[in-house]
Order: C-alpha cells, then structure tokens, then sequence
C-alpha cells in the first residue's frame, strides 16, 4: 500500500518545493510580477499632495503624479486612502503594494521599504502667528511645536526639544495640527514646504506667517515598494524617466504650485 501512494506523495512535495522556490526576496512571486492592478496608499489630509474632493475621490500632486507614472509603466493602479501613520505597515502586511505620500527618503526607511528615484524636491519650515518672535528653528527650544506624526518635521522637533519631551505635540494630520495653531495650544508648526505653504496661502485671515529656517536641508520624495520587489521599482522608475523627459512631471508641478520654486 505504501509504494503505491509514494510516487504521488513525491509528485506533492514536488510542486511544494517548486512553489516555494518561485517566492522572490521581500515577498514577491512571479504571479505578483505579472500582475496589471497595484494597491497604492496615500494620505488624503496633505494637501496640495493629496486630498478629497467632494465626491471623496483623492486628487493632488502625489494623485496626478502616481496616475502619470502608472499610465507609462501600463498598470492600473487602486488608490486607497491611508493615514500617514498607518502607511508603511500597510505595505509591509501586503495591504498596499505601492506608496506616494510626500514620503522623504532616508537610510532608515531603506532599512524596511525600496524606494523611487526622487520626484520631488522639499524642506520643512515653520508656521506661526504673526507676532512670535521666532526667526529660526533654534529659537523653538522648549516651546510647544506641532507636527504630524511619523513625519521628518516629527524627527526635527525630537531633535531640537527632546524625543520624550511634552513640548513636542504629534498629531494624525497636518490640518489637525494647524488646527491646534490656530486655538493656540502650540506655538508653531513645523512641516513640509508644499503642505504649509499651501495653507498660509489659502488661510490669508489667520494671520500666520512662515518662517524658512536655512538649516533645515532639502529632502526628496520618492515612491515607496515592498523591499525586494525590483521588478515593480524598476517599471516606476522608468515610469518617471519618461514623465520627466516629455514634460508631464512639469506640467503636474505648475499645476498646484504655479508660484513656487524647487
């Protein structure tokens, strides 16, 4: 009886090994290399990059930008809205296979995501109300300074105050931060330069102003993917080749920052 079932136990353990040899590093098949439709994340509360229109679809420089890209990599592509903060567990579990969130690249989140080649150039500053007396980051020590969580401005206000420190209040969103401005519960906010430009421009009666502090450097953004997964990265990145050589990547920028210069 047993040698009549062994060649079929064999034919199994066969297919096991071969289907288990076909996983790619980071977690890929080469199912998951055919595939057409990708999940991407991004954070619908980061305007002019990505906010909700009334119809709760997400439009903005990240949206445009990602629907270039995947047009020329020839992907259809899903874009759910995701918390910053939930971001880049969502890609790890599989949730998202792709993130564009005004993500800055570092050796950090090297260590855990690939990224892009850069398609955008950004630096923080500081929104405050008009009469402080602050003229540079520095001059923020101990003060109560407002960023949203998990981003570079997070990073920069641990730096300076403290990573434990009371003074530094983190928030699920930029809005909800200069929300908190605005009620005067900090005494600034520190974020990306698209993101507070465009909210002091379009909150004239709040009386803010900006404060662009030259120690801050530039940062880059780039498009995040499960690491290990080389065969999608490489069709975004020629993606991104081809929208900046035609001029598309120019005409997004112009788009929502027509008075701005990288």
């Amino acid at each position: 009886m047993r040698s009549r079932y062994l060649p079929a136990l064999m034919l199994v353990c066969s297919l096991a090994v071969l289907a288990a040899c076909s996983k790619k590093e980071g977690g890929t098949t080469a199912a998951d290399a055919s595939r057409t439709e990708y999940v991407v994340g991004a954070d619908g509360a980061y305007a002019p990059f990505a906010s909700e229109n009334e119809q709760k679809e997400l439009v903005g420089f990240d949206i445009d930008t990602m629907k270039a890209v995947a047009d020329k990599a020839g992907i259809k592509i899903k874009i759910v809205n995701t918390p910053f903060d939930g971001l880049f567990n969502a890609l790890a579990q599989g949730d998202r296979d792709i993130l564009i969130s005004t993500i800055t690249i570092n050796d950090q989140r090297k260590q855990s995501m690939d990224f892009s080649e850069p398609y955008f150039v950004a630096k923080q500053l500081i929104v405050l109300p008009a009469n402080s007396k602050v003229t540079k980051f520095e001059d923020l020590k101990s003060q109560k300074i407002g960023v949203q969580s998990g981003t570079t401005g997070d990073d920069a206000a641990q730096v300076l105050n403290g990573k434990n420190s009371a003074s530094v209040k983190r928030f699920e969103s930029m809005p909800l931060a200069f929300q908190e401005l605005e009620g005067g519960g900090v005494d600034a906010v520190v974020g990306d330069n698209g993101v507070v430009t465009n909210f002091v421009k379009n909150n004239p009666g709040k009386n803010f102003r900006i404060v662009d502090d030259p120690s801050f450097p530039k940062e880059y953004y780039g498009i995040a993917v499960k690491k290990g997964n080389t065969e999608l990265l490489a069709k975004l990145n020629h993606a991104l080749e081809q929208i900046k050589a035609d001029g598309t990547q120019d005409r997004i920028y112009k788009k929502y920052f027509a008075d701005n210069k990288q």
